[in-house]
């Protein structure tokens, strides 16, 4: 049974935790590497010697490069599957529940930080290199075409149509539009010198301000049949 704090298994094995401590490893030495020294300067043999594994290994738990990174990203794909069949929802009150979630766990953890100001400009600097990366960036956009493909299954569940049916492709397209929104927002309103819960507050009020106007191109989105 999960529990509330982690949605985990209250007796998950010993295998699994040792699993997934080594994957939080890997990502958050590579990410630190990454920023340190430059993506393309880092090898992904690298990463695996700091961590005392095999280059082999670290492709067993990530299946690129980009995707030590980018690892994160993959909650969103599991939020998407749990949250948008939930009928007492609309679809953007679900996404918005996403959303809200993201944003407040990335405000706990760079609140968490002794030091803010370091805080954020790491995670502005963690921005840049993304941005800077070409094929960061690539991965970055292939994973939101996938999280598309994932909204728009999720839809096509609560409403009795196939996921290739139009209706549930522009909702899902439109419901990732505010999770760009709100990665855009984030970077323009998290920084250092601002107050965190003031550039979290902006942040949210974009979201929603983005969220009107799908709730009304959404508001005859099909209901299950």
């Amino acid at each position: 049974m999960p529990t509330a704090e982690t949605g985990r298994p209250v007796a998950e094995g010993l295998r699994e935790r040792k699993k997934r401590a080594m994957r939080a490893q890997l990502s958050d030495t590579a990410a630190r590497m990454f920023l340190e020294h430059g993506f393309d300067a880092v090898r992904v043999a690298d990463v695996g010697e700091a961590c005392g594994v095999s280059e082999k290994t670290v492709f067993n738990y990530f299946p690129s490069k980009e995707a030590l990174l980018l690892d994160r990203l993959e909650a969103m794909a599991d939020a998407l599957r749990t949250h948008l069949p939930d009928p007492a929802l609309t679809p953007v009150e679900a996404m918005l529940a996403i959303l809200d979630r993201e944003r407040d766990g990335l405000a706990t953890a760079l609140a968490a930080d002794d030091d803010p100001d370091r805080a954020l400009a790491r995670y502005r600097r963690f921005g840049d290199l993304i941005r800077s990366t070409p094929s960061l960036r690539a991965h970055q956009s292939d994973t939101a075409d996938r999280f598309v493909d994932i909204a728009a299954e999720a839809l096509a569940g609560r409403s009795g149509l196939r996921p290739d049916d139009p209706e549930p492709q522009i909702a899902a397209a439109t419901l990732l539009g505010l999770w760009r929104v709100q990665f855009r927002a984030l970077r323009t309103h998290v920084r250092p010198g601002h107050p965190l819960p003031d550039a979290i507050d902006a942040v949210a009020r974009e979201v929603r301000r983005a969220a009107r106007l799908a709730e009304a191109g959404l508001a005859t989105f099909p209901g299950p049949r």
